[in-house]
């Protein structure tokens, strides 16, 4: 189709304001729905799930590409506008965003199939607005078809905490059947443990709070202790979730020879310094985990829908956006949380 094209129409939206040291990390605002360049298409936000990398962006510690943008990278939506270009996809479709948005499709990476690598990639809710607002813009080339098996608020969660805790999960190269660790149990662990068990996987978690540790019991975890505890058995594999650098040494401490730890935020404190012989020696393998490929993207949404997968979100109001990321910092969401635009 050539294009589908209405009027400007306002649009409420949350914005980062880039001085929470001094004041509220997000400010609400209002603004014109911005029209789809050729290429892009235009949502309306039906849900948009709160992701620790928006925590991270609001409080400075991910620095903001561009002033007072709009958070946000897990939305689904439905379209309202197509810019010029677009084809197979038609006003009406239900898409979701996520955080990959752009790359330059020339690179060395890119043509290796390795763009979330690529030197010129562009970001959703940080180069460019995202999701916590009532519109958003995409291309059409990096929106992803929903399963019909999941509704939007249980979507959300997988377009970027699903996404990356599948790269995770295949960084780490746990072994099948094979004994994994994760480390912290947010909106991407508690996917990510469901994908590992129902592929046969032993799940040991560590983390902070009775109510994580009690969710990854419940969704078949072997074991579920604090996040500093050593699990019940050598591990094959870990993540790291948690973007806490002191859990680096525990979690490789906890490795079996020949195991790896793969480390999933854009965000981490700290590393302590390594001692190679307690760490690393006997072949352990420590990895990072940066982005995704939209490849990720699909093989992830197909195989949640095939699996059954079950995000566990707790919902806010769009309104309540601010709540959300003291909630998320708080340790006080279980799962995902998810804003709701007309709730």
């Amino acid at each position: 189709m050539t294009g589908s094209f209405s009027t400007p129409e306002p649009s409420r939206a949350w914005v980062v304001t880039g001085a929470p040291a001094d004041g509220p990390r997000l400010a609400s605002v209002e603004r014109d729905a911005a029209p789809p360049a050729p290429g892009e298409v235009r949502l309306r936000v039906h849900v948009c799930g709160v992701c620790r990398t928006d925590l991270h962006l609001a409080d400075c510690e991910l620095p903001p590409r561009r002033p007072l943008v709009v958070p946000g990278h897990e939305v689904v939506g439905h379209v309202v506008e197509t810019g010029a270009a677009v084809e197979d996809v038609a006003v009406g479709d239900r898409l979701g965003v996520a955080w990959l948005r752009s790359t330059c499709g020339v690179c060395p990476w890119c043509r290796r199939g390795a763009e979330n690598l690529c030197p010129r990639s562009t970001y959703t809710g940080w180069d460019a607005d995202g999701g916590y607002a009532e519109h958003v813009t995409v291309p059409a080339a990096f929106a992803y078809r929903i399963p019909d098996g999941f509704d939007d608020l249980h979507a959300a969660p997988l377009l970027c905490a699903g996404i990356i805790g599948y790269r995770a999960l295949r960084r780490a190269r746990v072994p099948a059947g094979g004994r994994l660790g994760i480390y912290g149990f947010g909106a991407s662990a508690h996917i990510t443990a469901q994908i590992a068990v129902a592929q046969g996987v032993e799940v040991h978690v560590l983390t902070r709070g009775e109510a994580a540790q009690q969710l990854a019991v419940d969704l078949g975890a072997a074991s579920a202790g604090g996040a500093y505890d050593r699990p019940p058995v050598p591990l094959d594999a870990a993540v790291l979730f948690a973007p806490v650098g002191t859990l680096v040494p525990v979690a490789l401490e906890s490795l079996a020879p020949g195991g790896t730890l793969a480390v999933a935020g854009i965000h981490l404190s700290d590393v302590p310094v390594l001692d190679y012989d307690r760490h690393l020696f006997r072949e352990r393998t420590l990895t990072s985990v940066t982005s995704n490929t939209r490849a990720d993207g699909e093989e992830l949404l197909t195989l949640a829908a095939r699996l059954g997968i079950e995000p566990r979100v707790t919902p806010y109001g769009f309104d309540r956006a601010p709540d959300a990321l003291d909630d998320l910092q708080e340790g006080r969401v279980t799962g995902a949380a998810v804003l709701v635009m007309d709730g």
